[in-house]
């Protein structure tokens, strides 16, 4: 496999990106609001010294938890367009003729899905953090973020949501043919990362190093298992035959 061609078809997607508006606003809305409006509804809404100091950041703990799932979302958006928009721009078939492998063009889209996904996460993460750390220091007496949660939250268990959502995309693209209907469909490979913040929220299991890293060794079985489906399933001689 040649990275560079890979890295071709990687930035010839991030030019694509840049073009379309609504995928630009995706990755700035999606994580400033959540790193600002989530805290700030706890925050703001009690007075100071309400909250015990630990609880307020056992809450805010479980909170966080919710960029795993904004990993697993966000290519849901760059990830239908990537594979669907090639066939809708009339460039998929001169794209799927050059000489790039298979290997090559699945990496190469895979990154232009998954770098820029990230990327926002992790921005908003870090803004998440300093609301937070700026607002409860006062408070807590000490700084909440970062903690060893927050770091086991953003790099074994937010990259492997991510890469999951990304994987699914691109087993989706062989299946559909509108963008809409595959931004729509990859959104429910995040059901079971909703579930996670939600039983996080409700104290149904600790927010501690041990459940995180049960929750990694999930994700990264489920992207072993979708990447190989999705090997199989991108075929440039099917895709040339079926997408017309």
């Amino acid at each position: 496999m040649r990275l560079s061609q890979a890295w071709i078809v990687t930035m010839k997607d991030f030019g694509i990106f840049r073009r379309k508006r609504y995928i630009l606003y995706s990755l700035i809305a999606g994580p400033l609001a959540l790193s600002v409006l989530l805290p700030a509804s706890i925050l703001f809404s009690t007075s100071p010294g309400e909250i015990p100091a630990a609880t307020l950041s056992s809450i805010l703990g479980g909170e966080f938890t919710i960029f795993i799932m904004l990993a697993g979302l966000l290519p849901s958006v760059i990830g239908a367009y990537s594979f669907i928009g090639e066939k809708v721009e009339k460039s998929l078939e001169p794209l799927l003729a050059t000489p790039t492998t298979d290997s090559e063009l699945l990496l190469g889209k895979s990154l232009a899905a998954f770098l820029p996904s990230i990327a926002a996460t992790y921005v908003g993460a870090v803004l998440f953090m300093a609301i937070v750390d700026a607002s409860t220091s006062g408070q807590v007496g000490h700084l909440i973020f970062p903690n060893l949660n927050a770091l086991l939250i953003l790099f074994p268990a937010a990259p492997l949501a991510c890469v999951m959502n990304v994987e699914f995309s691109i087993i989706i693209s062989s299946r559909v043919n509108d963008i809409r209907a595959a931004q729509q469909l990859g959104t429910m490979v995040i059901l079971p990362l909703v579930a996670i913040f939600i039983l996080a929220q409700t104290n149904a299991f600790a927010i501690d190093p041990f459940h995180l890293l049960i929750i990694s060794g999930i994700l990264l079985l489920a992207d072993v298992a979708l990447f190989y489906v999705s090997r199989t399933t991108f075929e440039r001689e099917e895709i040339l035959t079926k997408w017309k």
